[in-house]
């Protein structure tokens, strides 16, 4: 399926999330001559509430099950573990398990709303990859706050190199599609990218 051509040309949703502002002007600008760009295949639309509370969910679920899954390396080691590591094992022993609990039954009714945006009218969310341009160098793999949502709702994502920022290396332009729909997914991906060849 993922090879195959869509029945259908593409309706893809372009969501910003609550982080824009935090995306740069260079990639601001980018993602504003894609849309023109794609035109009638793509429609801005606006995330619904509830998912723009997830990052907070997110950070609760991940830091409770990092010190969880990390709990011999703190025991037995936690002077040879970073500085960060450290600090996200010691903020996640501090998350209370009500507090856990409510953050992981928030994510069905997610799923939920997101399985309904698919199922009415697109094939797949563009949105960015990151806040601009990829890092140089290999200290750091970049900011991970634009692929939080998708990754907490369990939806597939996949960001393409579409795009090159000044200093030569790429902007990502993420594709997410419905859950379980991964061929369709990349499918997506492979016309957008063949209609911007």
């Amino acid at each position: 399926m993922a090879a195959e051509e869509p029945p259908l040309p593409p309706v893809i949703a372009f969501i910003k999330t609550p982080h824009w502002e935090r995306v740069d002007a260079e990639a601001k600008e980018v993602f504003g001559e894609l849309v023109e760009a794609l035109g009638g295949a793509v429609e801005e639309i606006d995330l619904f509430p509830s998912a723009s509370e997830a990052w907070g969910w997110h950070k609760t679920i991940m830091e409770a099950e990092m010190a969880a899954n990390f709990e011999r390396e703190w025991r037995d080691g936690r002077d040879k573990l970073s500085d960060q590591l450290r600090a996200l094992i010691e903020r996640g022993r501090e998350v209370r398990a009500v507090d856990y609990q409510k953050a992981l039954s928030l994510i069905a009714p997610m799923q939920d709303s997101f399985e309904e945006l698919f199922t009415q009218r697109y094939d797949a969310i563009l949105t960015p990859a990151a806040p601009g341009a990829a890092p140089k160098g290999l200290a750091s793999t970049g900011d991970p706050s634009f692929c939080t949502l998708w990754t907490l709702a369990g939806l597939p994502a996949v960001s393409l190199p579409l795009m090159q920022g000044a200093n030569g290396l790429p902007i990502g332009v993420q594709l997410v599609g419905r859950r379980h729909f991964d061929a369709r997914l990349l499918r997506t991906a492979r016309w957008l990218i063949e209609k911007l060849a």
